[in-house]
């Protein structure tokens, strides 16, 4: 099975490449600089939003991109390599309107929208007009399982209300940022996957309030992991997502393309840590030798390759059985690449770590964001421990299936 690029997505790679090192590589600095005054830096973004929205590179991440709507439709094994080349630097991905979590929020309201929220709420986000947030995790509650969600919506004539608090909410603080899709709970008398439904709730709605930005490892996003509380927050029940008691199958789909175009980000911010540490370890020097020259060094930099290349094939498998067979037939491999990923990368970044000595500890260096990242996205999308499990359940699925029929290598001693 291979995964050889095509003619068209090696020219993608190129351009995409070639854009990181013409614009996002050298605003970058503006971008830190903003970001330590506690600044959302739109006067960076928006500029390079536009010329990679003139470059043709826009919405890449969307395979059902139609005809009229903004964008160069391709699959998920031709997006993957892009999206790599993407998170080599954290903000780059809005460069290219490709970021979460609107790209989960487009997908979802491209296959569930009606006219009307498709023209109000998904078309300015198409455009990258406006941003967007996703309330589903609750700080009182194992949101890894997400029928414990505590947030009521409840009809009340022709409005919906909201009352619940949510929290790890990415990008409400974002300037651009204009609605949340909140997931809570609809009919408690239903089945536990039947309970929940989407509606979506504008952030200048009277009853919301962003009560603060969560740090994560002490470092604070300047778009936010924000933790929300909703009150009496009432909403048209024209913003209801599809129909009552289908939110949890609908939150199943929107999550699954979401946590692979982690994985493939993840790939490209491994990519930059092997890099910097084969540099450091060339250029550093102790006891005498240039680090590159210490054994120990060169297996972490083997290791790294070897594990990282190993990763990105599971990638690109799992993009294509989305491709050729939908979410629910990768439902496995999604899990199996949501545990490499981010063990993958803390395990790299924190031999890079090492080898920059104490100098990677600091923001002098992207490493210590990087190491903090991949550590956090062993919880984003659901934990280590979920996604194990649903690996877990289908070997033994499969063990049942074929039961007695492994049993026979085994090797019996003759009775006597």
């Amino acid at each position: 099975m291979g995964y050889e690029y095509s003619e068209k997505v090696e020219d993608l790679r190129k351009r995409t490449h070639n854009f990181m090192e013409r614009y996002v590589l050298p605003a970058n600095s503006d971008w830190l600089r903003a970001e330590a005054d506690g600044r959302f830096p739109l006067d960076v973004v928006e500029p390079c939003k536009l010329l990679a929205r003139e470059e043709g590179l826009w919405n890449l991440f969307l395979p059902a991109l139609r005809e009229d709507e903004p964008g160069t439709r391709l699959s998920n094994l031709e997006y993957a390599p892009l999206a790599e080349i993407m998170g080599r630097i954290p903000w780059a991905s809005e460069v290219f309107n490709c970021n979460a979590p609107d790209t989960g929020n487009m997908e979802l309201l491209h296959r569930f929208a009606t006219p009307m929220q498709y023209e109000r709420w998904l078309r300015p986000l198409l455009e990258g007009q406006i941003r967007s947030c996703f309330a589903m995790t609750e700080p009182d509650v194992a949101s890894s399982d997400a029928t414990n969600i505590q947030t009521r919506i409840c009809v009340d004539g022709d409005h919906l209300v909201i009352n619940g608090r949510k929290w790890f909410t990415t990008g409400a603080l974002h300037p651009n940022c204009r609605f949340a899709i909140v997931m809570g709970i609809s009919d408690e008398m239903a089945q536990p996957q039947s309970r929940h439904s989407m509606v979506i709730v504008p952030l200048d709605t009277p009853g919301v309030r962003v009560v603060r930005n969560v740090p994560i490892m002490h470092h604070y996003a300047v778009d936010g992991h924000c933790e929300i509380l909703f009150r009496e927050a009432r909403v048209p029940k024209e913003n209801l997502i599809g129909e009552m008691g289908k939110g949890f199958a609908m939150a199943q789909a929107r999550l699954g393309p979401g946590r692979i175009h982690h994985c493939m980000r993840t790939i490209g911010q491994c990519e930059l840590a092997l890099e910097l540490m084969c540099e450091r370890a060339i250029e550093r020097k102790a006891f005498g030798k240039n680090l590159a020259e210490y054994s120990n060094i060169q297996d972490w930099i083997a290791h790294s390759r070897i594990e990282i290349d190993q990763a990105r094939l599971f990638v690109l498998r799992a993009a294509a059985l989305i491709d050729r067979r939908g979410n629910e037939a990768a439902r496995v491999d999604v899990s199996a690449i949501k545990v490499i990923a981010g063990q993958l990368q803390t395990r790299v970044v924190d031999r890079a770590m090492q080898v920059f000595g104490a100098m990677g500890l600091t923001s002098d260096t992207p490493l210590a964001f990087l190491w903090s990242w991949g550590r956090a996205l062993r919880f984003i999308d659901g934990p280590d421990e979920v996604h194990l499990r649903v690996v877990a359940k289908h070997e033994i699925k499969k063990s049942k299936e074929t039961l007695g029929k492994a049993a026979r290598y085994l090797h019996v001693s003759q009775r006597i």
